[in-house]
């Protein structure tokens, strides 16, 4: 897969699962822009000491104006806009009976009302170019639920709910909408767990182990490529197996 030429906003891409697939569009040729709300500007100058074109932008996904000048500063730079991936997100986990009004406010506002304003600001840019592509990073909990992250799951639900809709809505100008939904993936946070969790959590995996951050990016890529020219709509689900 090739993409040459092309340019891609990854939101929440800093570090992380957005930073791989940052660098694994970068590396097959894209021009990528780096978009988070703290250590943009550092991750696109290693990027660049890698040989990739990269920009750094610092973006609040909740501020609309914030969002609209990222896809301004985008096109301003590279010319175009071809592919976006909408990775922004966080948790803030608890039971229902217990959780904060403002950890269910702050995570639907960064996972879910965040892509709906980067789709919103993009999506005129992106029917202008030849092959548009939007992916969102959801997550498999938002199609079988998890205990504790009612706040998470409906975030990643709705996102789910937003690609169905939007891939409708913009399948006339050619833009297709997919979602990514990862399982368990070994990150920073899964590596804190202690061994009995890791546990619990690989019994429910048929493949019997966790996920990388280099999967979630192959799909990315994948959906991204003109090999995935006659896909939208469509939940690709990276998770070992656990939601089949």
């Amino acid at each position: 897969m090739t993409f040459e030429g092309k340019v891609a906003i990854v939101t929440g891409a800093a570090r992380g699962i957005g930073r791989n697939i940052a660098e694994q569009l970068a590396a097959a040729g894209c021009k990528v822009v780096i978009a988070d709300v703290k250590g943009a500007e550092e991750a696109a100058e290693e990027m660049k000491s890698k040989g990739f074109e990269a920009l750094g932008l610092t973006v609040n996904v909740t501020e609309s104006a914030s969002v609209e000048q990222m896809v301004n500063q985008t096109v301003e730079t590279f010319g175009r806009l071809d592919i976006l991936v909408n990775n922004a997100g966080i948790t803030r986990d608890g039971l229902l009976m217990r959780m904060k009004e403002e950890d269910w406010d702050l995570v639907l506002a960064i996972n879910l009302k965040g892509a709906f304003n980067c789709c919103k600001a993009a999506c005129r840019t992106l029917m202008k170019s030849p092959a548009g592509r939007i992916i969102n990073i959801a997550s498999i909990v938002g199609l079988i639920g998890n205990p504790g992250q009612v706040n998470y799951s409906a975030s990643k639900a709705g996102m789910i709910g937003l690609t169905k809709t939007l891939a409708k809505e913009l399948a006339s100008r050619k833009v297709t909408v997919n979602a990514v939904a990862p399982g368990f993936i070994q990150t920073a946070m899964t590596d804190q767990l202690s061994e009995k969790v890791r546990e619990q959590l690989l019994a429910n995996i048929p493949l019997g182990e966790m996920g990388t951050a280099q999967d979630v990016a192959n799909a990315v890529l994948f959906l991204a490529s003109d090999q995935a020219r006659y896909i939208s709509g469509h939940v690709l689900n990276v998770d070992g197996g656990m939601a089949m």
